[in-house]
């Protein structure tokens, strides 16, 4: 298994609850059938997140001792790691068989009716800033195709996020489907006064209204008020098969990073949609190689709804060329097979290509 360190800087500085990144620490992985256990060649990515995945300490010694010891993903459960050596995995065992990832996903978990999208559609986020300046994003991004649209709110006072809310709807009127982020912010009392007057904005949902831990919240609010609610933090908090079983969500947030590989991001959404809940793919801020694997993952789930895929333009410079770009709100899943071709095999197997090991 070949493990390549890489770093990809920031368009701007991503906070998290701990601290302020710059950049994008991780690992490419590579599997080439004439070394490893696999059928063909497949890649991968394992690009951490503090506070959200291990450490990249922890992620690298994860990814040495599964190359160490030849076991591939067995016994391997930090999260970023399995996602890059699962990814390379799944990728190997597509490009044999001469289908897409997302084909080969599909099947693997029984979502194989009516069989996976050619694209998918996405969201475009609306960042911090006053009400004039989201409604002028919102109407550049609906005005480039997009048809969804995802407000940050909870770092200033509600009044403020209330007043953004509705700029954007004016702006973009009735047509164009709204969510808001709170990211956690909220207590349950603000949360209320939120998704009420949310609910005559026409906002869609409303994502972590509440603390990751305050299940019981979530349930409270859900019972209580019209506006759905979608929950992120608290997926990574308790796991999928707890916030399904709490009844906490009416959408759950699904990140491939996050919740260990592709593979299980798609059995994710598969027990989101028997319990009634609908799951939305979105990425950690990765590279091209692990955000092309999230689109195969969404087109792998029936209508799924539109995607926070859209990442790309938050580095500074990416891994490789974008196989899979946004154009008029939607991404078209990349042939194959596997995840794009061998699209990636040269900046994963080329020495000389990965060499200088920090994008910028």
């Amino acid at each position: 298994m070949r493990v390549t360190p890489v770093t990809l800087e920031l368009d701007s500085p991503l906070r998290t609850a701990s601290a302020e990144i710059l950049e994008r620490e991780g690992w490419l992985v590579g599997l080439d059938p004439d070394v490893d256990d696999v059928p063909a060649r497949g890649v991968g990515e394992a690009t951490p997140l503090p506070d959200w995945t291990e450490s990249p300490s922890a992620c690298a010694d994860a990814l040495a001792t599964a190359r160490e010891s030849g076991s591939g993903p067995a016994g391997v459960e930090t999260p970023a790691a399995r996602h890059g050596i699962t990814l390379a995995r799944a990728d190997a065992a597509a490009r044999a068989d001469d289908r897409r990832l997302t084909d080969h996903l599909a099947e693997s978990v029984g979502f194989s009716t009516p069989g996976p999208a050619a694209s998918v559609p996405v969201n475009a986020t609306v960042g911090e800033g006053s009400a004039a300046s989201a409604a002028r994003a919102a109407r550049r991004a609906v005005d480039d195709g997009t048809q969804a649209l995802k407000l940050k709110a909870g770092s200033r006072p509600l009044a403020e996020d209330l007043d953004r809310v509705r700029a954007v709807r004016r702006e973009v009127g009735p047509a164009v489907e709204i969510r808001v982020d709170a990211n956690g912010a909220w207590d349950r009392t603000t949360a209320r006064r939120a998704l009420d007057a949310m609910a005559d904005i026409g906002v869609i949902y409303v994502e972590q209204p509440l603390p990751a831990n305050d299940l019981n919240g979530h349930v409270a609010l859900r019972d209580e008020l019209p506006v759905d609610v979608a929950l992120d933090e608290s997926v990574r908090e308790f796991g999928i098969d707890r916030v399904l079983e709490a009844g906490a969500a009416d959408v759950v947030i699904c990140k491939p990073m996050v919740l260990g590989g592709v593979d299980r991001t798609v059995d994710a959404a598969r027990k989101a949609r028997a319990a009634d809940v609908e799951p939305i793919v979105t990425t950690t801020i990765d590279g091209v190689i692990a955000r092309t694997a999230a689109v195969h993952a969404a087109a792998a789930i029936p209508d799924v709804r539109p995607c926070g895929l859209a990442t790309g333009s938050l580095l500074r410079e990416d891994l490789a060329p974008d196989p899979a770009p946004v154009e008029r709100g939607t991404i078209d899943v990349p042939e194959g097979p596997g995840i794009a071709g061998d699209a990636f095999d040269d900046y994963v197997f080329d020495d000389r290509a990965v060499d200088d090991r920090t994008v910028e």
